[in-house]
């Protein structure tokens, strides 16, 4: 590799399982040229092409996508020091939400085939990004397998179980993150560093440039500040449910708002139908966050849940982030899945770090 190269630190990536982008878009902040992502979801290629203009979106499944086919498209070369590989690949099946198992089985053995690519194309550079549950069954997930093989094949790693919040995030997220080198042996993962300010109160609100809206608005703008509809019933419970952390017990004793299923069972699935807090982090935004019914997704004051780009900013995309999709939940779902700009901007720049500093 050229030497001028490196002591630019001119990394460059492809994206696997990029979904909205939000993996490319913290890599290019962090000044990796990311060549391509590659998604098996259409609904995300005109999100992630109007934001990331410089990547071309491969519209393919990696599990019948060839390694020539993949070499064609994007133009990498085997053994090439200055690649990394992102892996972050769907997390249904290893998510600890209650998820439909059918559907969810499709994500399970994605590591398997991300495992080929690295097999085939030596990247200088891997990362994966995905839920902790791949940690925490790694028999089952082929985890263990795959580390071993990665130490095999002469690859140095690091991992672990992080949370988001201490990443610029201002959501309570763990998450798992591994990150793997064969040319650079001390390979690390961001240094955590804890902020008091990342609360909620600091990204959304009217301070923020969030107006005030009813459930239902409607926002044709690129901004999105669309909330989803509510039933009379759930506008109600909202208004019985105390402002600024409130939860369900607002109501758990009105017959006609009380839910059959939650009767005197105080205890359990607290979170349903809860107001976030203005003081506290977010938490986690899942591609359910528009739904007041799925967690605590109302908004701290109004009557409402999150607007798309009140869960989009808690994510960390810029508000000029602009998403499309063929409905509110196709593009909730984009955000939820995506890995937070932030915390993947910090992964990229520590990267860049470690590649300048590698005796390569």
């Amino acid at each position: 590799m050229r030497k001028v190269e490196k002591a630019l630190g001119k990394l460059k990536a492809i994206d696997f399982f990029c979904g909205a982008g939000g993996m490319t878009y913290g890599f290019r902040l962090a000044g990796i040229k990311v060549l391509a992502g590659i998604d098996n979801d259409v609904e995300c290629k005109e999100t992630y092409e109007l934001n990331n203009p410089d990547s071309d979106f491969i519209h393919a499944d990696i599990n019948h996508l060839s390694e020539s086919d993949f070499q064609k498209r994007t133009g990498i070369q085997r053994n090439d020091d200055s690649v990394v590989f992102i892996g972050c690949s769907p997390c249904q099946y290893w998510t600890q939400i209650n998820t439909r198992k059918t559907k969810a089985t499709e994500t399970k053995n994605l590591l398997k085939e991300f495992r080929r690519f690295v097999d085939h194309f030596k990247p200088g550079f891997i990362v994966i990004e995905n839920v902790p549950g791949l940690l925490k069954r790694k028999k089952e997930s082929k985890l263990d397998d795959f580390l071993e093989h990665l130490k095999q094949i002469g690859y140095a790693y690091a991992y672990g179980i992080i949370n988001a919040n201490h990443y610029g995030v201002p959501q309570k997220r763990k998450r798992f993150i591994l990150a793997a080198s064969r040319v650079v042996k001390n390979i690390k993962i961001p240094e955590p560093k804890e902020d008091l300010s990342l609360v909620i109160k600091d990204f959304i609100g009217v301070g923020n440039g969030f107006p005030r809206i009813e459930a239902g608005h409607e926002d044709d703008s690129d901004f999105l500040h669309t909330a989803a509809c509510l039933s009379e019933k759930n506008i109600l419970r909202l208004r019985k449910t105390d402002p600024n952390g409130g939860n369900r017990w607002g109501w758990k004793d009105d017959p006609y708002l009380q839910i059959e299923a939650y009767k005197g069972k105080d205890h359990i699935f607290r979170d349903v139908y809860g107001r976030m807090s203005w003081n506290k982090p977010a938490p986690t935004i899942t591609t359910k966050f528009i739904r007041t019914s799925n967690g605590r997704f109302s908004h701290p004051e109004e009557h409402r849940g999150l607007s798309v780009r009140e869960g989009a900013t808690l994510q960390t995309f810029p508000k000029s982030y602009v998403f499309k999709g063929p409905n509110i939940g196709s593009i909730a779902r984009q955000i939820g899945n995506a890995v937070p700009p932030e915390l993947s901007r910090r992964i990229g720049e520590t990267l860049v770090k470690e590649f300048r500093n590698a005796d390569i």
